[in-house]
């Protein structure tokens, strides 16, 4: 996601308070955000100690990639009296330089690992959430290519990471768009779950909000 010109960093947690989103759509308030400070320090200092340099931020401001699942999967079972945390972890999928697909799926194996080792209690659902196809701010905004969608919700699917990592930054951008460079976000994802098997919840191209809309559950084995 987009970090901002001024600072760049690969990969980046979120550690203490948390508010958003600093893009404000109709139905998505801006407000404070329930981290799990105790987890995400634990993933932080896990991976400093095993060659991940994590980035860390002890306040943040997300954006719509965070605040939408937040709201949708995550707040509904807050009303509900359940306590969950939202820790939010970025990859550099907005300008260049992107972080290496690889890179990205090895992330989402230190995520794994370091939640393994975690002393506490707790059960932890990771979300990969950003584009499939999408032209954001050029003269394709409005664009949406299923195949290249299908493609990779195929890959998701058959969690292949080998696939996925093989894919070129110049076939993404031309097949996918600028936005399409967020499929990052899914390789970590597919990172984290280290084998099982992924199911297609549902795919829809809306030009309207000018991209694909793909869901995929990804089950452990």
């Amino acid at each position: 996601m987009l970090f901002g010109t001024a600072c760049l960093p690969s990969y980046l947690i979120g550690i203490g308070d948390v508010d958003g989103p600093l893009d404000v759509m109709p139905g998505l308030p801006r407000g404070t955000i329930p981290n799990s400070e105790p987890l995400a320090s634990h993933i932080a200092e896990h991976g400093l100690a095993s060659g991940f340099d994590w980035a860390v931020a002890r306040a943040m401001t997300v954006d719509h990639a965070i605040a939408i699942p937040n709201q949708l999967l995550i707040q509904p079972l807050r009303e509900m009296g359940v306590t969950v945390g939202t820790i939010p972890v970025y990859l550099a999928a907005g300008v260049d330089p992107y972080i290496r697909m690889a890179r990205a799926v090895e992330v989402g194996g230190q995520i794994r690992r370091a939640i393994e080792s975690f002393p506490g209690d707790e059960r932890v659902v990771v979300i990969g959430s950003g584009g499939i196809s999408h032209w954001v701010g050029t003269a394709e905004m409005g664009r949406v290519n299923e195949a290249f969608d299908r493609e990779i919700l195929g890959y998701a699917e058959r969690l292949d990471i080998a696939e996925i990592c093989a894919l070129s930054d110049s076939y993404i951008l031309a097949n996918g768009g600028n936005g399409g460079m967020e499929v990052r976000n899914w390789a970590c994802a597919l990172g984290a779950l280290e084998g099982g098997r992924g199911e297609l919840i549902a795919y829809e191209a809306v030009p309207e909000w000018v991209t694909g809309l793909g869901f995929v559950q990804l089950h452990p084995l």
